[in-house]
């Protein structure tokens, strides 16, 4: 329903699309996924055929969008981030205004504005001026636009952009409605609305495409598996057999507990997460393929420490999306492109990059701590001399004596020369 092939675009020096290609299947709802700048407007804009691309090809419902952009708008229903809407009109009167620009009769209108109004719940507000509807109720509007002549593809702009949470909920809920019969794209950095929404989602990033599968394979690409482990740090397990044997009658120190952990086989990263003052809780990553649980509930009886809780969890698309996108958020920021940091160790492997801050910290604050020296040595040495030359005074007021007579001589010779 839709295929791009090397899709890139120029402005200038500026590549906002650098070969960007990937497919969407009739009945699929995509998730188009990237950072702000990342090309996801850019992409819409030449499917839907308001820009042209520099290079590359696209094909709507089999349609090439720069052969015959006519039909390709014919098959395709749009909203973009902020609708272009007519204020002084009224809902019933823009949908209609839309319908006639569609070439559809107004029985077909008729028939198919019961439809709209259930999906986009317009049935309270069709009476009024746009300009008097909240934000969200617009972009509801703008939906129906999209709507109207019931294309089989449907493309979505940043839908729920400056919506309260009520507002994208119910957007979120259309989208699902919607899906059910057509071909969805859902352009946006909300993450959740993709998990919420689709099945499948495309990740690009400056320009290019960083990931294209199932949700499922995509978080899988981090390689790891997450583990929350949560242990009290008040009490003991009074019936493991350590705690009667006496071996273990303290609670165990977040430390300790850390470095336990830390030590199983298979364990790639521990964190210790914030939490109430009455227990331990740390995140662990093992391998993918691996299951940590059995060992660390085994550790646990062994210690005789009381477990609070245990889960295993796989990475989250947030996760994902961070990791593949980093590189070029920092290069934006004019930040040296370090290896990885904490979030990006847990999807890949140890971090180097908390580690380097950390360094630089500490190199920090030895150069604070030696200035501060050194602006105390210089002023226990400003007192010294100032102490010194109270003791000179004398010399001084010799010194200031010899300079009047100085200036005395000066005096005489120059009423002399001026004679």
């Amino acid at each position: 329903m839709i295929e791009a092939k090397g899709l890139s675009k120029l402005y200038g020096p500026f590549r906002a699309l650098d070969k960007v290609s990937f497919q969407v299947k009739r009945g699929e709802v995509v998730g188009f996924l990237g950072p702000n700048g990342a090309g996801k407007s850019t992409t819409m804009r030449i499917l839907t055929c308001f820009i042209s691309a520099t290079g590359g090809t696209a094909k709507v419902h089999g349609v090439d969008v720069f052969d015959d952009p006519l039909e390709v708008r014919r098959k395709i229903g749009y909203l973009p981030q902020r609708a272009p809407l007519y204020g002084e009109m009224t809902v019933w009167d823009y949908l209609q205004f839309t319908s006639d620009m569609r070439g559809l009769d107004p029985s077909t209108f008729k028939s198919r504005m019961k439809r709209i109004v259930e999906v986009c719940g317009l049935a309270k507000v069709l009476g009024k001026d746009i300009r008097q509807l909240s934000h969200g109720y617009r972009q509801r509007v703008g939906l129906g636009q999209a709507l109207v002549h019931d294309p089989p593809i449907l493309i979505l702009d940043e839908p729920t952009s400056d919506l309260d949470p009520n507002e994208k909920a119910e957007v979120i809920r259309y989208i699902q409605e919607i899906g059910k019969d057509r071909t969805v794209l859902l352009s946006t950095h909300n993450l959740a609305e993709v998990e919420a929404a689709c099945a499948r989602a495309i990740i690009v990033s400056k320009g290019r495409v960083v990931a294209d599968g199932p949700l499922s394979d995509i978080r899988a690409k981090s390689g790891t598996v997450r583990y929350l482990v949560t242990i009290h740090e008040q009490k003991l397990y009074e019936g493991s057999e350590a705690y009667r044997a006496g071996s273990t009658r303290r609670p165990p120190s977040s430390d300790e507990v850390s470095e336990a952990l830390g030590a199983l086989p298979g364990v790639q990263r521990v964190r210790e997460l914030p939490t109430d003052d009455k227990a331990h809780a740390f995140e662990l990553s093992g391998a993918l393929g691996g299951d940590l649980r059995e060992a660390i509930f085994q550790l646990v009886v062994q210690k005789g420490w009381l477990l609070l809780e245990m889960r295993r969890e796989s990475q989250t698309l947030e996760d994902v999306f961070k990791a593949l996108t980093r590189g070029d958020e920092r290069a934006d920021r004019g930040r040296p492109l370090l290896a990885e940091d904490d979030d990006a160790a847990a999807v890949g492997g140890a971090a180097a990059g908390a580690a380097a801050l950390a360094s630089a910290a500490d190199e920090d604050e030895d150069e604070d701590e030696d200035e501060d020296e050194d602006e105390a040595d210089e002023g226990d040495d400003d007192a010294a001399e100032e102490n010194g030359g109270d003791d000179e005074s004398d010399g001084d007021d010799e010194n200031d004596d010899d300079g009047d007579d100085d200036d005395a001589d000066d005096d005489a010779k120059g009423k002399k020369d001026g004679r």
